[in-house]
């Protein structure tokens, strides 16, 4: 039985990571009777090359798997992509969850699980990633918005290249979320940001049931940011409110 699509997730293209062909088969096959396009891979190799040559809208990954499992394949999609992953796993501690959002995960599926909730997670977050490049497209004016550079600590960060500079020059990858939540931290200096604040202004508050998730962000950015990431002066913790951005800093239009 199909069911009704929603017009924003209309379309999507997706890809399914799984080495156990009956699961991979029959949640592809779930997934294109909601509407959705969808390919599959049986490993990492395989999803490389998927993603090097088709434009995917989410992954869904699933976390052991033989040769490079799925964290690690989820930490250079992260690190390389914008695209969002739902990863499956059989794992369900909170020391797993935590490891699955480290590695730039955008939720987190226990296995075994009711496939309409797979659905219902792909559809949220599907939204908040059309919500976020919908914001972009119509910010006023979005020729100066997408100019918009900003300094701090001898860092750059500039939003039209969506690129990060150190300190020597040279570029810094970040995830998509790590992007978007360090471009918050810039446009909200000096202001003690909670986490459901931050969950929102990042653009992840509609699905992030796990609330940890915005703790272990903050902890990778600090890794490319801070010299001693146990001792954070730039991203500092608020303890009982939330994160400061410390640093002073400066915007600029990049030249036309």
């Amino acid at each position: 039985m199909r069911c009704e699509q929603h017009p924003d997730t209309a379309g999507a293209h997706l890809l399914v990571v799984d080495d156990h062909p009956d699961i991979r088969q029959s949640l592809t096959v779930y997934l294109q009777r909601q509407g959705w396009r969808v390919l599959a891979a049986a490993d990492a190799r395989e999803a490389d090359q998927l993603l090097a040559r088709e434009r995917i809208d989410l992954v869904v990954l699933d976390v052991m798997m033989p040769g490079e499992d799925g964290l690690s394949l989820c930490r250079r999609i992260a690190g390389t992509q914008t695209v969002p992953v739902i990863l499956l796993t059989a794992m369900d501690r909170s020391s797993d969850k935590l490891a699955g959002f480290d590695s730039g995960a955008d939720d987190y599926v226990v296995k075994p699980f009711d496939p309409p909730e797979l659905v219902a997670r792909i559809r949220t977050v599907l939204r908040r990633w059309s919500r976020i490049g919908a914001a972009a497209a119509t910010r006023t004016p979005p020729a100066l918005e997408n100019r918009r550079r900003y300094r701090f600590d001898g860092w750059t960060l500039d939003l039209g290249r969506r690129e990060l500079v150190d300190r020597e020059g040279k570029p810094v990858a970040l995830s998509g979320t790590e992007f978007r939540l360090l471009q918050v931290l810039v446009e909200h200096p000096g202001e003690v940001l909670s986490r459901d604040r931050l969950l929102d202004l990042v653009g992840d508050g509609e699905a992030s049931s796990f609330d940890r998730s915005i703790d272990s962000q903050v902890s990778r950015l600090r890794k490319k940011l801070e010299p001693d990431p146990r001792h954070p002066g730039l991203l500092k913790t608020v303890w009982g409110n939330g994160y400061l951005f410390a640093p002073a800093v400066s915007a600029s239009l990049a030249s036309a």
